[in-house]
């Protein structure tokens, strides 16, 4: 992937993450809120991915 598609991959991602953590969070559903979590973190990584592709020019 390139460093444009990683960044916006990550924001997605942290994006729907964070939404179904507050979801979950307000239903009471732990499964969902942790799932939210792992998603937000994972757009995170994709995130800081495309940032440093970007940095060394990839």
């Amino acid at each position: 992937m390139g460093s444009v598609s990683d960044r916006i991959s990550g924001a997605t991602n942290s994006l729907v993450g964070k939404a179904k953590e507050a979801i979950g969070k307000e239903t009471g559903d732990v499964k969902l809120a942790a799932e939210g979590a792992a998603q937000d973190a994972k757009g995170k990584i994709q995130t800081a991915a495309g940032k440093a592709k970007a940095a060394i020019g990839e």
